[in-house]
C-alpha cells in the first residue's frame, strides 16, 4: 500500500517509455514492408496486413482500453496494457510466417490503450500547473516515435534483420512495464459502473469494416461494390452504436460528453489533421525514393529517406513541451490553430516547390512544429472539457478520430500517387496540395472550438459536461 504519490517527473518519464515503444511499432515497420515480404516470401497485398492488423486493432482497442482504465484503474489497466503489448512484440520478433507475423501485431494493437491512459494518469496525479506541460509531451512522443521509427528503420533492416524492429522496442516495453509497477501510482478517480460490453462489440464492428474498407481501396477501388457495401455496413453498425449508448445506464461512450461543441469540434480537427500527418509518413519517403533519372525525387534510400524525417522529428521534441507555458499565456485552442496552419504551410511549401532537398527539409521542419503544437494542444483541449472519470475514454476516442482520417487521408493520397500512368511529379503535386488542404480545413474546424480563459482552470468535477459554447 502506497503511503505517499510518486513524483510526477518520475511518472512522466515511465509513461513517456510506454508511448515511445508503442510510436516505435506504429510506424518501424512500414519501411520495411518489401524487406519482410522478401523473407517471408509473400505477397505484397498480404504483407499489408503486418499494417492494416495493427490499425485495426488499436482503433478497436483504444477506446475500451481506455473505458476500463477509467473503471477499474488506469495504472493497473496500463500495467496489463505493457504485458499484452510485449507479448505481441515477442510473436512477432519470433515470426518465421506472416501469418504469425500478422498475430503478433493485431496482439500489438492493445498499445494503443497507452495514451489515453496515460493522460488520465497525467490528470489525475500531477500538480494543475504541470498537467498542460506534461499532456503534451506524451502527445509529442506519439508524432516523434512516428518520425523517429521511420528514420531507424532502414539502419535496423540493412545491417540487422527485420526480427530487430520488434526485438528493440521490446526491451523499452518490458522496461517501461517493470517501472510502470514500482513507480507509476494508482488514482483513485474511478468511473462508476462497468464496461458495456454490448456497446463495446457494436463500436469494435463499426470501426472495423470503416477502417477494412478505407484499407483495401487500393486494391479494391474506391468505387467498388465491396467498398461501399462495407463503408455503408460500418456506418450503420456505429448509429446502432450510438443508439445503445443513448439508452444504457452504463455507456461506453457518454455522448452527452461527446456531443458538447468543445469535444466534437477537437474531434473533428483530429480527423483532418490526422489525414495529413499520415499521409506524410506515405508521400514524403515515396517522394524522395524516386530516381532522380524520372525528372523529381533524390534516388534517396530506406536510410536516406528517413534522414529528410528528421526536422520534423526533432520539432515535435521540441514543441511538445511547450504546450504548458502556451496554454497559461494564450489557451490550447491558439496553439491547435497554429499547429494546423504551420502543417498548412508545410505542404503548401511542398506543392509550389520541391526540386531540392532543403525545400523538403524545410518542409519537414514546418511539419514536425505544427503537429508538435496541435497534438499538445488537442489533446489538453480534450482533457479540459470532460469530466475526471471520462478522461480515458474521451481522449481514446479522440486519438481513433485521428486514426481514421490518417488511414482516409493516407489512401486517398496513395491512390492520387498511384493512379494512371503511375507516381508522375503531377501526381506528387497533386498529393500535397490534397494534404495542405485538409490541414486549412482543419484550421477552420479549430476556429470553430470554443474560447476559453488562457488560465482558467479545468479540472472539471466528476459528473460534470464542459458547457459548450
Amino acid at each position: 500500500m502506497e503511503s505517499e504519490r510518486q513524483h510526477p517527473a518520475i511518472t512522466l518519464a515511465v509513461l513517456s517509455i510506454a508511448g515511445l515503444s508503442f510510436a516505435l511499432l506504429q510506424s518501424l515497420v512500414a519501411p520495411a514492408l518489401p524487406d519482410i515480404q522478401h523473407t517471408l516470401d509473400t505477397s505484397e497485398s498480404t504483407v499489408a496486413w503486418v499494417l492494416t492488423a495493427y490499425l485495426l486493432s488499436a482503433s478497436v482497442a483504444t477506446p475500451i482500453i481506455g473505458r476500463l482504465g477509467d473503471v477499474h484503474g488506469k495504472e493497473k489497466s496500463m500495467l496489463v496494457v505493457l504485458i499484452v503489448l510485449a507479448v505481441g512484440t515477442l510473436i512477432s520478433a519470433l515470426a518465421t510466417s506472416i501469418g504469425m507475423m500478422i498475430v503478433g501485431r493485431i496482439i500489438q494493437g492493445a498499445g494503443g490503450g497507452i495514451f489515453p491512459l496515460a493522460f488520465g494518469i497525467i490528470r489525475d496525479e500531477f500538480p494543475s500547473e504541470r498537467v498542460a506541460g506534461s499532456i503534451g509531451l506524451m502527445s509529442a512522443i506519439l508524432g516523434v516515435g512516428g518520425g523517429l521509427g521511420i528514420v531507424l528503420a532502414g539502419p535496423i533492416v540493412d545491417n540487422l534483420s527485420y526480427h530487430w524492429l520488434f526485438w528493440l522496442p521490446l526491451t523499452t516495453v518490458v522496461l517501461s512495464g517493470v517501472l510502470t509497477y514500482f513507480f507509476v501510482p494508482e488514482s483513485p478517480i474511478k468511473a462508476p459502473g462497468k464496461v458495456n460490453w454490448v456497446a463495446a462489440g457494436l463500436l469494435s464492428a463499426g470501426l472495423a469494416a470503416l477502417l477494412l474498407a478505407i484499407s483495401e481501396t487500393t486494391s479494391w477501388g474506391w468505387g467498388s461494390p465491396k467498398t461501399i457495401g462495407l463503408l455503408t455496413v460500418g456506418l450503420v453498425i456505429l448509429v446502432s452504436w450510438v443508439g445503445v449508448e443513448l439508452r444504457a445506464r452504463h455507456p461506453l461512450v457518454d455522448m452527452t460528453v461527446m456531443r458538447s461543441k468543445p469535444v466534437w469540434t477537437t474531434d473533428l480537427v483530429a480527423f483532418l489533421l490526422g489525414a495529413g500527418m499520415y499521409s506524410s509518413f506515405i508521400v514524403l519517403p515515396q517522394f524522395v525514393e524516386t530516381p532522380a533519372s524520372s525528372g523529381f525525387g533524390f534516388g534517396a534510400s530506406v536510410t536516406g529517406a528517413g534522414l529528410f524525417m528528421v526536422p520534423s522529428t526533432a520539432a515535435m521534441l521540441i514543441v511538445g513541451p511547450l504546450a504548458g507555458p502556451l496554454r497559461a499565456r494564450f489557451g490550447s485552442r491558439l496553439p491547435l490553430i497554429f499547429g494546423c496552419g504551420f502543417a498548412a504551410v508545410a505542404f503548401a511549401m511542398l506543392a509550389l516547390a520541391h526540386s531540392r532537398p532543403i525545400e523538403v527539409y524545410v518542409a519537414a521542419g514546418l511539419l514536425g512544429i505544427g503537429i508538435g503544437l496541435a497534438f499538445a494542444a488537442m489533446a489538453n483541449l480534450i482533457v479540459e472539457a470532460v469530466p475526471p472519470d471520462q478522461t480515458g475514454v474521451a481522449t481514446g476516442v479522440n486519438t481513433i478520430t485521428r486514426t481514421i482520417g490518417g488511414a482516409f487521408g493516407g489512401q486517398i493520397v496513395a491512390t492520387i500517387i498511384s493512379g494512371g500512368a503511375g507516381p508522375t511529379e503531377a501526381s506528387f503535386t497533386l498529393a500535397f496540395a490534397v494534404i495542405a488542404g485538409s490541414l486549412v480545413l482543419s484550421i477552420l474546424a479549430g476556429l470553430a472550438i470554443p474560447r476559453t480563459p488562457p488560465r482558467e482552470s479545468r479540472r472539471v468535477p466528476a459528473g460534470a459536461v464542459a458547457e459548450s459554447a
